[in-house]
């Protein structure tokens, strides 16, 4: 993705099956757990880099023995960063071999890309909610974004709480809490009455939670896209997964640990295990581990129609997990019937490229397919001029092979201290060079990226520096289709005026005179957002129905070709239904089409135009 979004989060969980003396004698080691992690971290830093956190809990600590550790960091670093505290104090504490630091049974760890606060230590996951009794102890940390946090801060205000923070990993964490202290207090209550003292009840207390039953209660109004996962101090753990499968996680178990992550190669590279091994865990539902050990998972919320968010294949997730890279590679196979037609089949004056991230997979399929169009071509030829074929004709054929080019190189990143807008432009044009020499002016360059959010990095820097190569055309792809619609559910896309296609559509409006399309949108919104979330309809849409996806593709063209380019410029984008052809498995399109899959998302939309009408620069959640 050429323009910068920040988007999603990581979350690692480990909890290690045998007695920590077991690592040691057959890894050489008690920090297995903690080694593995930070594979684990490392290997998702893709889905965050504004911080990272680790939490472990010590299973069976005698009282006056720390068994709860944190750390946190929102440095530049932030995973090299925490790990390198981990081992200070692991090396400080050789002495105490029966209480080292970190070493313990249950590990959570978390990558973080800030949607909404500051990135400073206190926004960093995992949070902790203190207790002096170890079964009242909970951490939290998840992939999530609420719709609904101010009716979530509310209904805690009206419990009587008085929250810290209005985040919603703040709410989240607190409404878990309530529901622990509540289950907690009547469990206590029956031991009472069966003749318990209060040493005697709290172990009891531990083995009778039931974990499904608090987040059963606590998630019963959360509206987002989620996996939320948790310790508890005496030794329980669960990750639970929102209802329509919104945000990701997959977990692994054998005789040794049990795993869960945002992904599903992470798990394969770390532990060395088969990619038939690793399991999805099922939208709304929890994986639960108790202190025992017990590995369970449990249906907590009904499950909603299945909307996966596309995203996840497209751009966010690693690229080695064995069904994106053919997704993704599928993404650009289907794109070049369009890209054929631009070109008007003329591949010996087209180059291929790509703008270096992962859009790569995509060039490969994109590649792979105009070589099966030269083969056709080459073969209706050799048939259709069989009686008259020479050498030079035969190897001329079968020769011609899609011409390939590494163009746009991304520079190491430059740092933006420069204050006016001006010349802070000029700096941006410079964050991609070109290899100069490798387009002629009689060719046409085609780009392929996996989405166009903004077009800003587009417009300002890479056809600026493309341009200069002076080729007769360039033809930007798109993997992902149109962006249209704001996320509320983990990716940090929520204002409509920061889209290409929405100004896009605007420019139509306004052009052809009909603003007042623009005016009664404006009106249907307010009025919609009198409506409880649950009624709400999305009325965005109707800013794009008069217009087919070219007719918005073409203004989009016209808009980033404003300014000094001299090439012709054509943007291409996927077609929705190519998207759910390509990744059948994750349906959630909501950016493309506006289709929300919870009643938040049409609240969020709704608010965002007023938002953008009003002029108000505000976030629409």
């Amino acid at each position: 993705m050429s323009d910068h979004i920040k988007h999603e989060c990581g979350i690692a969980l480990i909890r290690l099956l045998k007695p920590l003396e077991y690592y040691q004698k057959k890894y050489g080691t008690k920090s297995y757990g903690i080694n593995k992690m930070y594979l684990m971290m490392e290997k998702q830093h893709n889905r965050g880099q504004d911080g990272a956190g680790l939490a472990t809990v010590k299973i069976n600590a005698k009282p006056g023995e720390k068994y709860i550790f944190r750390e946190r960091s929102s440095a530049k670093q932030p995973i090299q960063e925490i790990f390198s505290r981990i081992s200070e104090r692991i090396q400080a504490s050789e002495s105490n071999q029966n209480n080292t630091p970190f070493q313990g049974e249950l590990l959570l760890g978390h990558v973080r890309y800030g949607t909404f606060g500051k990135n400073n230590i206190e926004s960093v996951h995992p949070f902790l909610r203190q207790n002096n009794w170890t079964h009242r102890n909970l951490i939290v940390a998840g992939n999530f974004n609420m719709t609904n946090n101010d009716e979530l801060f509310e209904n805690l205000v009206k419990l009587g709480q008085h929250p810290k923070s209005k985040v919603d990993s703040v709410t989240v964490m607190e409404k878990i809490g309530h529901f622990l202290d509540d289950a907690v207090h009547k469990i206590y209550r029956d031991l009472k009455k069966e003749g318990h003292n209060k040493q005697e009840a709290s172990p009891l207390i531990e083995k009778r939670l039931k974990i499904s039953k608090i987040l059963k209660k606590a998630s019963k109004d959360w509206d987002g896209g989620y996996a939320i996962a948790g310790l508890l101090g005496h030794g329980d753990a669960f990750v639970l997964r929102d209802p329509s499968a919104i945000r990701p996680a997959y977990f692994f178990k054998n005789d040794e640990v049990a795993v869960v992550a945002s992904e599903r190669p992470v798990i394969q590279t770390v532990f060395n295990t088969k990619y038939e091994d690793i399991q999805e865990l099922e939208a709304g539902h929890s994986i639960i581990i108790k202190k025992s050990g017990k590995v369970s998972t449990i249906p907590i919320l009904e499950q909603r129609e299945r909307k996966a968010c596309s995203f996840e294949r497209i751009y966010f997730s690693r690229g080695s997990d064995k069904e994106i890279y053919l997704e993704r590679k599928k993404l650009g196979e289907l794109l070049f019937p369009k890209i054929a037609e631009a070109i008007n089949g003329d591949l010996v004056n087209t180059v291929f490229s790509y703008i270096p991230n992962t859009a790569e997979t995509s060039f490969y399929g994109m590649v792979h397919e105009a070589q099966k169009y030269i083969s056709k071509q080459s073969i209706k030829k050799v048939l259709d001029s069989k009686e008259n074929l020479s050498n030079e004709m035969l190897k001329k054929l079968f020769l011609l092979k899609p011409r390939i080019e590494k163009v746009a190189i991304k520079d190491a990143k430059l740092r933006t201290f420069i204050a006016d807008d001006v010349n802070r432009d000029e700096l941006v044009a410079h964050v991609y060079d070109v290899t100069y020499g490798s387009i002629k002016e009689t060719d046409t360059l085609v780009i392929i990226d996996d989405s166009i959010v903004r077009g800003t990095t587009l417009q300002k820097s890479i056809l600026k520096i493309l341009d200069r190569l002076n080729p007769m055309k360039v033809i930007i792809v798109s993997s992902a289709p149109q962006i249209r619609y704001p996320d509320c559910y983990g990716i940090d896309m929520a204002k409509m005026e920061d889209f290409i296609a929405f100004r896009a559509a605007i420019r139509l409006l306004k052009n052809e005179g009909k603003e007042s399309i623009i005016k009664k949108t404006y009106q249907d919104c307010l009025k919609e957002l009198k409506l409880p979330s649950s009624k709400m309809k999305n009325k965005v849409s109707q800013i794009y129905s008069d217009y087919s996806d070219e007719q918005i593709s073409d203004q989009i063209s016209k808009i980033l070709k404003e300014g000094d380019i001299k090439s012709e410029v054509q943007v291409i984008f996927q077609p929705v239904e190519n998207l759910h052809i390509a990744c059948p498995k994750n349906l959630g399109d909501w950016y493309f089409t506006g289709n929300y899959p919870t009643p938040g998302g049409n609240k969020v939309v709704n608010q965002a135009f007023v938002n953008y009408y009003e002029g108000t620069g505000k976030r629409a959640y």
